[in-house]
């Protein structure tokens, strides 16, 4: 006669979903990351489409200054791509997590070194997402500044008015 193994009772399934909730908020605060990382990209990609624009129609000084930002516009685009990139691949080490966790109490087998492994992995992918995530942001705030000719410019009436 054919031992069937034993189902997992509702307890069992119960206990799991509880020690899977820690990882699946866990895929909810990358998701919400992901969000910041794509908006960010989507702002670099419009910036850069509109400079590219500038780049074509303008000359001397105002030409370097287009063709410097584009540059770094394309170094801020492949920045938050690691990002969205590593954080992916968490999501992806967390979710192998939470299947590993149902599949080693569906069939009673012992996936708690496994189980470690991919989380520290998911921790891993997901700090170097955080890493990548600061050098963007640094890069943005090193390379946007107002020049003094806008920040201290005045229009031709009160440049007239204050040299009468």
């Amino acid at each position: 006669m054919t031992m069937i193994p034993a189902l997992p009772q509702v307890s069992q399934v119960a206990q799991t979903i509880q020690l899977a909730l820690a990882p699946v908020f866990l895929l909810a605060g990358i998701g919400a990351f992901l969000n910041v990382c794509v908006s960010r990209l989507a702002r670099i990609i419009d910036r850069a489409r509109a400079v590219e624009d500038l780049v074509l129609t303008t000359r001397g000084k105002e030409h370097d200054r287009m063709v410097a930002e584009i540059r770094v516009l394309d170094r801020r685009m492949s920045v938050v791509n690691a990002s969205i990139f590593l954080s992916v691949a968490s999501a992806c080490a967390v979710c192998l997590v939470v299947i590993l966790l149902f599949a080693g109490n569906l069939f009673g087998a012992h996936l708690g070194t496994p189980v470690a492994i991919l989380f520290s992995l998911a921790m891993l992918l997901q700090a170097g997402a955080f890493a990548t995530f600061i050098q963007e942001i640094r890069l943005a705030s090193r390379t946007i500044h107002i020049r003094n000719e806008v920040l201290y410019h005045k229009a031709e009436a009160e440049e007239e008015e204050a040299a009468a």
